[in-house]
């Protein structure tokens, strides 16, 4: 028998754990992690770093990337974990063009946990609640047809076991 293949998409807004969580479910899954932070263009992080927010023709040539990503990945049969904010329907649709199977993993937290979060970190690009009142603004939270939502406020571990399993019930 062999083993499936998954292409994951693990969002949410800046500071919900989506890098941390992913590392845990690409663990799990034996899977690649890819932070799609790191492929946003250079003038993307600039903006960001300067505390201004992204906008959607920012958003286009990294969400494209992205979904390239996925693309490969299951043009290979490989399974790949992408941790990306993809607050909007239309930003996850683009990244489905790669992969219309693609299983999504929605980080929920409180405005208050996410703003002591952002607060605690050092070396991130992201800057201040005025990008994360911005984000919570766009965000178009998906509904259980479109993804498995579960709380920040569990341990990133229990996380990506909780949402590994339904994974593999559903396999």
């Amino acid at each position: 028998m062999t083993p499936t293949s998954y292409r994951v998409l693990v969002m949410g807004v800046s500071g919900c754990g989506k890098s941390l969580v992913g590392r845990f479910v690409a663990e799990a899954l034996e899977a690649a992690f890819i932070d799609g932070d790191d492929h946003h263009p250079a003038a993307n992080v600039a903006k960001m770093a300067r505390g201004t927010p992204l906008d959607d023709s920012d958003r286009q040539p990294w969400l494209a990337a992205l979904a390239g990503l996925f693309e490969r990945y299951r043009r290979q049969d490989e399974s790949v974990v992408i941790a990306c904010s993809a607050l909007k329907k239309r930003y996850r649709d683009r990244l489905r063009s790669g992969d219309s199977g693609l299983k999504i993993l929605f980080l929920e937290g409180s405005s208050e946990l996410l703003q002591t979060r952002l607060a605690a970190r050092e070396d991130h690009f992201f800057k201040g609640n005025r990008m994360l009142a911005s984000q919570l603004a766009d965000l178009e939270a998906p509904g259980a047809e479109e993804a498995v939502t579960l709380s920040i406020a569990l341990a990133p571990g229990a996380i990506a076991e909780r949402f590994v399993a339904r994974l593999r019930d559903e396999s």
